[in-house]
C-alpha cells in the first residue's frame, strides 16, 4: 500500500500554550476531541485515546497513543482508523509562536494514498479551522 504525508497549516490567535493545553483536554469545546460521541483520552506518553466521531451519518471510531507531548512546542500521536486501513499512522502537531499568535503545523505522516486516506487533510483543515474560531471567540470574550 502506498502511502502519504499531509501537512496542514493554520495562524492561530492564541499562546502555545493555550493551544497545547486545549488540544490534549478532551472537556475543552473547540479541541479535536470535543463533542466526539465517545471520548477517552489519556494525555500522557503512551497514554491511549478513543474517539467515535460522527460524520455522514455513521461512527468512526479513531484509536492512537501519545507519543511525545512537549509542552508547548509539540504533540505527537498515533492514529488508526478505518480511513488509515486499521494501520498506524503518525500526527505531529508543531506550535511557533509569532507575536501574539501561534503558527501551527499538523503534520500526518503514513496515511493510505487513497480516497479515505486523502480525505484527512481535508478533516485536519476542518479541525484546525474549527480551533482557531473557538480560541479566537475565547479571547475575545475574556477581552
Amino acid at each position: 500500500m502506498n502511502r502519504i504525508d499531509l501537512t496542514v497549516t493554520r495562524t492561530i490567535p492564541a499562546s502555545p500554550e493555550k493551544i497545547f493545553d486545549v488540544w490534549i483536554d478532551p472537556k475543552s469545546p473547540g479541541g479535536p476531541w470535543f463533542g466526539g460521541e465517545k471520548v477517552i483520552v489519556n494525555p500522557v506518553v503512551d497514554g491511549l485515546f478513543y474517539m467515535a466521531a460522527k460524520y455522514q451519518d455513521r461512527s468512526w471510531p479513531h484509536y492512537g497513543r501519545f507519543i511525545q507531548l512537549d509542552r508547548p512546542r509539540k504533540i505527537e500521536f498515533t492514529w488508526v482508523s478505518e480511513a488509515t486501513k486499521g494501520v498506524e499512522s503518525i500526527v505531529t502537531l508543531t506550535m511557533e509562536p509569532r507575536g501574539e499568535e501561534t503558527e501551527v503545523t499538523l503534520r500526518h505522516a503514513g496515511v493510505p494514498d487513497d480516497e479515505l486516506g486523502r480525505q484527512h487533510k481535508d478533516g485536519w483543515t476542518w479541525i484546525l479551522s474549527a480551533f482557531a474560531e473557538a480560541l479566537a471567540a475565547r479571547r475575545k470574550a475574556s477581552s
